[in-house]
């Protein structure tokens, strides 16, 4: 199957994970797009999907799905969303879509977070995909410099990329992330930093896995 094929597996098999009546947090991708078409075909059993960037809720509108702010909830009972990277204990990174802190804010409303993924997604350790790092404009190099100082890690700014929130991406390379949640917790903390593409407090409840044989589920 190819990678597109594996996407659409995923995204249709995530609407089994919608509970009726729910309204559900929705990320941001070409794996999510995938579970948005399909979840246009339940769209009367939901009453409305809370989105984590321009993107999706565009496209959720267009499929006729209503979409409500953050603010409106006072939680959900699952956020679907994929990753650039996910490790056996349901750490991920994300953000190479540039929607990290929407996201994350957006998952932190769920009680349970799926992650839908193609197995080239599934690491033994994180790091190989470079870490997005979310900063505030003027503290981009301060960032990039402790970034290297403290971690040994490349860092450079995602060319032509603003965020939603106007703000700038950073691409950390070179990183072996072998304790996600002591380094999310540390660099949240750094001045400047909106967001750390790291979601180890926010990690998946759930993976779904296209696989050549079909769809794996993990729990973590």
């Amino acid at each position: 199957m190819t990678q597109d094929e594996l996407k659409t597996l995923v995204g249709q098999a995530a609407v089994q994970h919608v509970p009726a009546g729910a309204i559900v947090g929705v990320g941001t991708g070409s794996t999510v797009n995938k579970f948005i078409d399909a979840l246009a075909a339940i769209k009367d059993q939901i009453r409305g999907a809370v989105s984590s960037s321009v993107a999706s809720t565009e496209r959720l509108k267009a499929l006729g799905i209503p979409v409500l702010e953050a603010s409106e909830v006072e939680s959900l009972p699952v956020y679907i969303d994929g990753a650039d990277e996910i490790d056996a204990a349901g750490n991920m990174i994300k953000g190479g879509g540039a929607a990290l802190t929407r996201e994350k804010i957006v998952a932190d409303l769920a009680e349970r977070f799926i992650c839908i993924a193609d197995e080239s997604k599934l690491v033994e350790v994180m790091g190989n995909f470079p870490l997005p790092v979310e900063v505030i404009p003027m503290a981009a190099v301060q960032v990039a410099r402790r970034l290297k100082a403290q971690y040994g890690g490349d860092a450079t700014l995602r060319a032509g990329c603003v965020t939603d929130n106007g703000c700038h991406i950073l691409d950390v390379r070179g990183l072996k992330i072998t304790d996600p949640a002591a380094m999310e917790a540390d660099v949240s903390q750094w001045p400047g930093v909106v967001t750390v593409g790291i979601f180890a407090r926010n990690k998946a409840s759930v993976c779904l896995l296209g696989t050549s044989e079909g769809v794996r589920t993990l729990t973590f």
